[in-house]
């Protein structure tokens, strides 16, 4: 049996229902990076930020899912090997996301609101730390 590999991407509000996944435009078409080094993808993100992008998360994930993900989305993909060299982000970025920053999310909703009605947080149901016990153990499953 051949055991999955363990490849970090860059995500964006990560955990939230405004997730994204950080892709570079190659012609007309998305790619997704794959990093086996961690600390690659770490550092990519760094390089991001400092191109005046929100500050990506970089997250675990098997390179299997990001492959069907990239399929149904129909997305391309690349492995940025660990002995490859120092991957940059793209001078050019695009204007704009299929995501929004989640401030720019909680804006939006409060310039939704009538003038007399106050913005009411919902509560989450289950605690951060609850939510990641949850992550750790299903992790941990894989």
């Amino acid at each position: 049996m051949i055991t999955p590999m363990r490849v970090f991407v860059l995500l964006f509000n990560a955990g939230t229902d405004n997730e994204g996944i950080h892709t570079v435009r190659v012609g007309d078409r998305n790619k997704i990076l794959m990093f086996e080094s961690e600390d690659d993808a770490t550092r990519f993100a760094l390089m991001l930020e400092a191109q005046d992008f929100p500050i990506p998360t970089v997250e675990a994930i098997d390179s299997e899912e990001i492959k069907e993900f990239c399929l149904s989305a129909d997305y391309d993909w690349e492995i940025i090997s660990e002995d490859s060299g120092l991957a940059v982000p793209p001078e050019i970025n695009v204007e704009e996301t299929d995501w929004k920053p989640d401030a720019e999310i909680q804006e939006t909703e409060e310039d939704a609101l009538p003038d007399n009605q106050e913005s009411q947080q919902e509560e989450p149901e289950l605690s951060d730390s609850e939510l990641d016990s949850i992550r750790r153990r299903l992790e941990g499953l894989l």
